[in-house]
């Protein structure tokens, strides 16, 4: 009899183990499912904010019609993401394409100028901001959840319960990493 009774309380803790590991796995899953979401609100924003921008500086600079091609391209691509390592590679693409878009407008002086296209670079800025923090707490949100689903004993059943694979970060890719790796450009006057 107390054999019995010895088993029955092993198997009910490993059952509160299971279940208590299997809740917070879902718990951590929506916490990073949420995360993205934001992500995706602001990604939309700043998407919308393209159009304006790209129509501001086709004004001032119509021949710089690759540059335009390119920026509306790489919105266009980032529009149509919906996983997030479609949404990580095309937000890369349009964050390099709106540099290039930068990098023109820098030549035209009228533009630098144009108070509308000053106000458009300014909530775009705002918007990288937001990006650059919900990105953190997103990926803070995946490293937590993938480390649950790693440890003992949640690795043991997480693949049985539907949770088989860690969740991508959004990262910021190779290109933008280099970026960072660059020298820091020189101010002269």
């Amino acid at each position: 009899m107390t054999a019995l009774i010895v088993i029955v309380v092993i198997i009910a803790v490993i059952g509160f183990l299971v279940v208590g590991a299997y809740n917070r796995l879902v718990a951590l899953n929506q916490k990073a499912d949420q995360a993205f979401a934001d992500i995706d609100v602001q990604l939309k924003q700043r998407q919308d904010l393209i159009p304006n921008l790209v129509e501001t500086v086709k004004g001032y600079a119509a021949h710089e019609k690759g540059t335009l091609d390119a920026v509306t391209q790489a919105r266009a691509a980032a529009a149509g993401a919906t996983t997030v390592d479609q949404k990580v590679a095309a937000e890369n693409m349009l964050t390099g394409a709106l540099g290039r878009l930068f990098a023109v407008a820098e030549a035209y002086p009228d533009l630098k100028a144009n108070t509308n296209f000053l106000e458009l670079q300014r909530d775009l800025s705002d918007l990288e901001n937001k990006l650059a923090a919900a990105r953190r707490f997103f990926n803070n949100a995946v490293a937590e959840f993938n480390a649950v689903r790693r440890q003992f004993p949640t690795v043991l059943f997480a693949a049985l319960v539907g949770f088989a694979s860690d969740k991508p970060f959004f990262d910021v890719g190779s290109a933008e990493r280099a970026d960072m790796n660059a020298a820091p450009p020189t101010v002269a006057f």
